[in-house]
């Protein structure tokens, strides 16, 4: 018996050793295929004047209503199809002005602007610790400049600098606290906007998407310097950037929006339970438009005149706006405390381009008569098709009237912008 027993441990550790031989490899993971070589010269340009413009088109179109309804919308412009006079007061995430002409832009436009600079002071790094003293220069700029008699003694000049100030102190408290120390850089994080999940990265992100070198290059850029997020925020600033990088080489909407499936250095998609928030709200958003698309609208909804009345301006069929409305009704049951919100923001805008399908009009419109926090979605989208369609595919009247507007206006030369990142 002793014997046997002998027999069947050593059977034992033969069999395990046998096991430890034998294994199934993991699979390798997927690397996005994409052209990475250096686009031309005038390509670039092309393609860099026709993000920074297409933004700043998106931004000039929602800043008469940013933060409206939809149904306020309606009401006062009927659906918006252009651009229309920044009638508003002015505030530091705003116009810095009351009343401007339609085509006049809110800070989504400003951010576009400083990162250009500090591109240019940095020569494209992305250092996350130059970026804070970046930040931490400006604001110092700002402040140092009260002490100018002039402005003191001024006080319409001493307006417009504190508000200047107004606008860019949150991110300079997070900045400052970056450069101190953990404890404090945490603290500031969570504080930043009241501590919500806000939309911050995205308001630059989409930049650093231009001066990338591939879809993992444009990521990794971003979501270092998303010094301003908190929790999954992170990952969406990173996404709009690698979705912009797309942008600047292919013309297929879906390239651009899948790019976001296989992009996920930090291992998102790997955490338990929840898994990867974003990629939910992008597959959940384009088979709700889907399926709305596919719709067999009955005829109680098409003689539905109160529930589904078409807007003064809408150019489309009956058909078409009801299905419009219905996505903006399942967005609307997806509202967050604030309209900033950066998986809000993400949710309008995966949303929205799937809908327009890379119509750069019919994805603008979508957005701006949502409502909400327009422009900033606008902006953003702006961006990603401005580079995916190049500054020359871009509607005409529009892009006219927003470069004149903000160069005579709002001070931002986009044009010489443009030139900046060509050099």
């Amino acid at each position: 018996m002793r014997y046997l027993a002998i027999l069947l441990f050593i059977g034992l550790i033969g069999c395990k050793n046998d096991n430890k031989k034998f294994d199934i490899p993991s699979p390798t993971k997927s690397n996005y295929e994409v052209n990475t070589t250096q686009l031309t010269d005038s390509v670039f340009y092309d393609k860099v004047l026709g993000a920074l413009v297409g933004s700043a088109i998106g931004d000039a179109m929602g800043a008469s209503t940013e933060m409206w309804h939809r149904k306020e919308i309606q009401l006062t412009y009927g659906y918006i199809n252009g651009l229309t006079p920044a009638l508003r007061e002015q505030s530091p995430e705003g116009t810095w002005d009351h009343n401007l002409l339609d085509g006049a832009t809110t800070d989504d436009t400003r951010w576009k602007s400083l990162m250009v600079h500090y591109f240019k002071l940095n020569e494209n790094d992305t250092n996350p610790e130059n970026f804070a003293d970046f930040i931490i220069e400006y604001y110092n700029t700002l402040t140092n400049s009260l002490a100018n008699k002039d402005i003191q003694i001024n006080t319409d000049a001493l307006d417009i600098q504190i508000e200047k100030i107004d606008w860019i102190k949150e991110w300079a408290r997070v900045a400052l606290a970056y450069k101190k120390d953990n404890k404090n850089y945490l603290q500031a994080q969570n504080r930043f906007y009241g501590g919500e999940m806000s939309c911050a990265g995205q308001l630059y992100s989409p930049m650093v998407g231009l001066i990338s070198k591939s879809p993992a290059d444009a990521y990794q850029k971003a979501y270092d310097l998303s010094l301003f997020d908190i929790g999954y925020a992170k990952d969406i600033t990173a996404l709009v950037s690698t979705m912009t990088f797309m942008a600047t080489r292919t013309q297929r909407i879906d390239s651009i929006m899948s790019v976001v499936n296989f992009v996920d250095p930090i291992g998102y998609a790997d955490s338990r339970l929840v898994g990867r928030i974003p990629t939910s709200i992008l597959i959940s958003s384009q088979k709700n438009v889907r399926r709305i698309n596919e719709l067999v609208l009955d005829s109680t909804l098409l003689n539905d005149t109160i529930n589904y009345k078409i807007p003064k301006g809408f150019k489309g069929s009956k058909p078409d706006w009801i299905r419009q409305e219905m996505l903006y009704h399942l967005l609307e049951k997806e509202e967050r405390s604030i309209a900033f919100h950066s998986a809000e923001i993400w949710q309008i805008l995966v949303t929205a381009l799937e809908f327009g399908q890379g119509d750069f009009q019919k994805t603008m419109q979508f957005i701006v008569n949502y409502g909400r926090d327009n422009d900033t979605v606008a902006a953003v989208a702006g961006m990603i098709l401005g580079a995916k369609l190049g500054y020359k595919a871009l509607p005409p009247q529009l892009k006219e009237t927003v470069i004149k507007v903000n160069k005579e206006q709002m001070g931002i030369d986009l044009e010489a912008l443009a030139h900046v990142m060509r050099q």
